[in-house]
């Protein structure tokens, strides 16, 4: 099992912080440091400048958002890092939500699976550096009827296979994912219900594609917080629970509620999502059981930081993504060194 780190969102005030951690991680020997974005900062700015700041560690979007971009600047960006990065650029895709698909991109949050699969074919046959032409529900490529040509992508990546990843929580998108992916994105994952949620809708779409497992890369992200007070440590990521499972997308619409019913928490779920949408936020986080939490994050010593990391490449993680919490820089870099630490007593560095 290898080890990444998440940076999370720029421009949240720990810029010079985030570069800090990148750049220890890629000294530690980290896999690869991934970027997000929302509607704040946007991930291909954020990764070129990583890549500067660094030597060896691989740089990733997790994610890119499918609403944000045509498939083809997609490709354009992805084979420009690549090219840029000497061949350490992975390209992680997502379709967002709806709230920000269509409130900040004025993209219709619609068949969300047959778009992802269609702008993924896109993007690949773009990468390949073939003239580009298409023909989908959603796109189609040149447009019929105009002055339009097939046009042949004229950078030339560092690889000729960038990986491409997708961000997937439900049971269609990840059976998806595993058909058309070379990874998947992970958010909330429980090595204890990781079979189930995940892992077996994942196998599906790769025996759906002719493949197995090999080569496939299971990638969730965990928060990470070192202590010896197990509950103190959980309380310090309720809020961020919460707003996932109660107020990330709509009552109807969202994919973090549905993944905690899956994994046994039916009630707490509903009661969470009720509060935070009636706007209380304190509630919801207090609603929030600490067996969710801890079994979606790393607490504690690095001895049971170390035991929890067993479980999860025992699951079939191959991918560790850690994103180390701390109020200071010193803090989260204690947690980085940890996590190594953790790998190397569990044997899996």
């Amino acid at each position: 099992m290898r080890l990444g780190i998440n940076l999370g969102y720029w421009g949240a005030g720990m810029d010079g912080d985030n570069l800090a951690v990148a750049q220890e991680a890629d000294r530690l020997g980290y896999d690869v440091c991934w970027a997000a974005e929302a509607y704040g900062s946007d991930a291909p700015t954020v990764l070129a400048w990583v890549a500067a700041k660094t030597e060896r560690i691989d740089v990733g979007s997790a994610i890119m958002q499918i609403p944000a971009r045509q498939p083809a600047m997609t490709a354009m960006t992805a084979a420009t890092l690549d090219s840029l990065t000497g061949g350490r650029f992975r390209l992680g895709l997502g379709v967002s939500g709806p709230q920000v698909s269509e409130g900040w991109y004025g993209v219709k949050f619609d068949k969300p699976l047959a778009r992802t699969r269609e702008y993924v074919e896109i993007v690949r046959r773009a990468m390949s550096r073939e003239r580009l032409t298409y023909e989908g529900e959603h796109w189609t490529l040149p447009l019929p009827d105009g002055p339009g040509k097939p046009i042949k992508l004229t950078v030339h990546p560092q690889r000729e296979h960038i990986p491409l990843y997708i961000a997937a929580i439900g049971p269609k998108n990840l059976e998806q994912t595993g058909e058309i992916a070379d990874g998947a994105l992970l958010i909330f994952p429980s090595a204890e219900h990781l079979e189930e949620t995940a892992l077996r809708h994942l196998r599906a779409g790769r025996e759906k594609a002719g493949l197995t497992m090999a080569g496939f890369d299971v990638c969730p992200t965990l928060p990470l917080a070192l202590g010896e007070d197990v509950g103190a440590l959980a309380d310090v990521f309720r809020p961020y629970t919460a707003l996932y499972v109660g107020g990330m997308g709509s009552r109807r619409q969202n994919f973090y509620n549905q993944l905690a019913q899956r994994m046994g928490y039916e009630k707490e779920a509903a009661e969470i999502q009720d509060k935070y949408l009636a706007g209380d936020k304190a509630g919801a986080a207090a609603a929030v059981p600490h067996s969710l939490i801890d079994q979606t994050t790393l607490l504690g010593s690095v001895e049971r930081i170390s035991e929890r990391m067993t479980a999860y490449a025992e699951a079939g993680v191959t991918t560790l993504t850690l994103a180390p919490a701390g109020f200071t820089l010193d803090e989260r870099l204690a947690g980085l060194r940890a996590g190594v630490e953790a790998m190397e007593r569990a044997g899996l560095a």
